[in-house]
């Protein structure tokens, strides 16, 4: 069957009563890249009816600049779904979304207060909006998130359980390039300089890990031997660097036997680069992340 395109309400609550087994969801804001194509491959291996939403969401943009610049590849982007056998594409526009009079947010408080959501003041209440409406809609069984995104992850598990949703949040390790920079649209951004400075992120990360693997457990000591990495490089400015806890992505003192997560931002020329790892590593997987961030 081809891939149908779906870009009006009417035809989508239509549409949605033929959907048969179990739907999974993939929520984007297109310029796709390898990344979003493995939530899509992970979601068509554990679901029978893939949908996958392409939505430049206007409100998670605090700066209208940086909305004006995102990256709009519509058409590139349906080739890559059609080539992986996505069943349905939602195309809404802002009208649909939020129609004239629109007034009603959903809004986590305290998860998404610090790292990003200091950074990017009402963001995560246009993202977790725009997700509560998008799985009204969809009613999905499984919605498909990518690790790298990691407050993201968190804050929509927290939606999702606080307001009853019967979808299950599968989280899908992050891609990486080879040198280990995570995939990203907005990696495009930087310059060839800036890009071959990039990596130094990662190779952090790792050294904080094999610091976790060798035995120290005091957050403290892993993000000064993270920070003495990157501020030594001389590359870049550090927003942040932390050892925060799973699901509830509060900071850590004493890790013990639950699982941490090592959170980064580093500001290169005017592009963000976000990246994270779950500790210990042999929880980077669809199950053992998808665990990490369960709530109840």
């Amino acid at each position: 069957m081809a891939m149908r395109r779906i870009d009006d309400l009417s035809s989508l609550k239509w549409q949605r009563k033929n959907w048969v087994g179990r739907v999974g969801f993939v929520p984007t804001m297109g310029a796709l890249h390898a990344g979003h194509l493995e939530l899509v491959h992970v979601a068509r291996s554990m679901t029978d009816h893939v949908v996958v939403s392409i939505f430049v969401n206007p409100t998670q943009f605090n700066d209208p600049k940086d909305l004006a610049k995102y990256p709009r590849t519509l058409e590139q982007d349906l080739a890559l779904l059609e080539s992986y056998q996505v069943d349905t594409v939602l195309l809404p526009s802002s009208d649909w979304m939020y129609p004239q009079g629109f007034q009603t947010w959903v809004e986590v408080l305290e998860v998404p207060r610090a790292y990003e959501g200091a950074h990017r003041p009402g963001h995560f209440r246009g993202v977790t909006t725009v997700v509560a409406k998008l799985l009204n809609l969809v009613q999905a069984d499984a919605m498909f998130l990518g690790q790298k995104d990691a407050q993201q992850v968190a804050t929509l598990q927290r939606m999702v359980y606080d307001l009853n949703f019967p979808t299950q949040i599968k989280v899908v390790p992050t891609m990486r390039e080879a040198d280990g920079v995570a995939l990203s649209s907005r990696n495009r951004f930087l310059s060839v300089a800036e890009r071959q400075q990039a990596p130094v992120l990662y190779r952090s990360l790792m050294s904080t890990a094999e610091l976790y693997r060798t035995g120290e457990r005091d957050a403290q000591r892993l993000r000064e031997h993270a920070l003495t990495l990157l501020q030594s490089s001389a590359i870049g400015t550090v927003e942040y660097f932390d050892v925060v806890s799973l699901p509830d992505f509060l900071p850590v003192h004493q890790a013990d036997e639950r699982p941490i997560l090592l959170v980064s931002t580093l500001l290169l020329g005017k592009v963000r680069l976000l990246d994270n790892l779950v500790l210990p590593l042999e929880l980077n997987t669809v199950e053992g992340l998808t665990h990490a961030w369960t709530l109840g």
